[in-house]
């Protein structure tokens, strides 16, 4: 049986839970006849099922629309870049990058024009594959964008302002602004081949007397050093930015990001994202979206936040997210509003398994990948993607070099 027969019957056996009670155990065989996990933890898939999941994940789990306006973005076609760059001082193609970055699909914006555009693994542009962390940039975009609304007064706000059930927890204290940068000061274990670690857990929290489960899961946890004095990473607290957005502005946060961004910006499509055990969106995760729609994403943030001449957020904000405001303990790196920073002032979404948007406002870049790495974090696929990163900088350069050289010649 071939995999859209399979994929066929998947489909079938989730719409089936509407009308039969015994609604979960109809998923696991529908998903399991299609190769496809039930396990709802995703750090513990197979090779396989991620490849096959992680372009269908709004099918495997309920989500909800991020809705797409009615005129996408037209996107002009530039020059096409090389087919190899020097990474790491060895020539490596693009069709090598990809192979070892296992990258589904790849995106490359130079001043708003697409330079490079790639697929495989059966993937396209139009099909969509998730987020993961990348999300956590989207979701610290729409904080700006409550500010700006006035739905936030201030990133200097108590935490509990907004979201008053953590009173009494270890976010007593915490500002806004410090759950941005992740220095809560709160016990976190986010190590991802942990299955008993917090970010293993949280995600399977059900509801309390109709508390967010997200909330129910995060009031449990104790304050460890001072606010502000540690940076550690924390995806709960994402999951908790997207409550305070939601809390603020009375929206879901599908609803407020195509409103904001989604549509006004001219995303070619509809995305989803993916609801918790209470019906809410993941806000540390889970956005499946085309690799389109994220590099235009990408554009969006290198232009401040703007569309036309409406700003999206403050004046100001991206210059702050997108720089260090908090050290991580890597050489020329940093941490800034839910954005991996550089010290030149390039700055990067990242999501687990290869997914990522790399903006460089200097040169007008945007990189836009997703994939599926052979386990959530490894060293040697993060280091290449950088690698790659300061390539295609290094090119754009000595293109740019280039260009001068030769009207420089032009004039005499």
């Amino acid at each position: 049986m071939g995999f859209s027969r399979k994929l066929m019957l998947a489909m079938a056996g989730a719409s089936l839970c509407f009308a039969l009670p015994a609604c979960e155990r109809v998923k696991e065989v529908a998903a399991d006849a299609a190769g496809l996990p039930s396990d709802k933890n995703i750090l513990f898939w197979t090779d396989e099922q991620r490849s096959k999941a992680f372009r269908m994940m709004d099918i495997l789990t309920p989500s909800r629309t991020i809705e797409a306006g009615v005129e996408p973005r037209i996107l002009a076609q530039g020059k096409s870049l090389p087919a190899e760059f020097t990474v790491d001082g060895k020539t490596l193609s693009v069709d090598q990058y990809m192979d070892d970055q296992r990258a589904a699909g790849m995106v490359i914006l130079h001043d708003g024009k697409i330079r490079l555009e790639e697929y495989r693994m059966d993937f396209g542009k139009d099909d969509r594959w998730t987020s993961f962390s990348v999300a956590k940039s989207l979701v610290s975009t729409m904080v700006g964008a409550a500010i700006k609304d006035g739905f936030i007064k201030s990133i200097d706000d108590p935490l509990t302002d907004y979201i008053p059930e953590l009173k009494g927890s270890g976010y007593d204290g915490v500002t806004v602004e410090q759950l941005l940068t992740m220095t809560s000061g709160v016990k976190w274990n986010e190590d991802y081949d942990d299955p008993k670690s917090d970010v293993a857990l949280f995600n399977n929290t059900k509801p309390v007397d109709g508390i967010d489960p997200i909330i129910v899961y995060m009031r449990t946890l104790k304050n460890e050093v001072e606010p502000g004095s540690r940076w550690q990473y924390n995806t709960g607290e994402t999951n908790l930015i997207g409550v305070l957005v939601a809390k603020a502005t009375g929206k879901t946060l599908s609803e407020y990001l195509s409103e904001k961004i989604w549509a006004p910006y001219g995303m070619s499509q509809d995305a989803e994202w993916l609801l918790n055990e209470g019906g809410k969106e993941i806000g540390g995760c889970c956005i499946s979206a085309t690799v389109r729609d994220y590099a235009l994403f990408g554009q969006f943030a290198m232009n401040g936040g703007k569309i036309g001449d409406k700003a999206i957020v403050p004046d100001g904000w991206f210059a702050k997210a997108g720089t260090k405001q908090e050290d991580i303990g890597i050489p020329g790196r940093g941490y800034g509003y839910q954005w991996w920073t550089f010290d030149d002032g390039s700055f990067a979404a990242q999501g687990i398994f290869g997914q990522g948007i790399f903006i460089d406002p200097v040169r007008k870049l945007v990189i836009a990948s997703n994939g599926n790495w052979p386990s959530a974090s490894p060293d040697t696929h993060k280091n290449q993607r950088i690698a790659f990163y300061h390539a295609v900088q290094t090119y754009l350069d000595s293109e740019e070099g280039e260009a001068a050289a030769g009207s420089g010649d032009a004039t005499n």
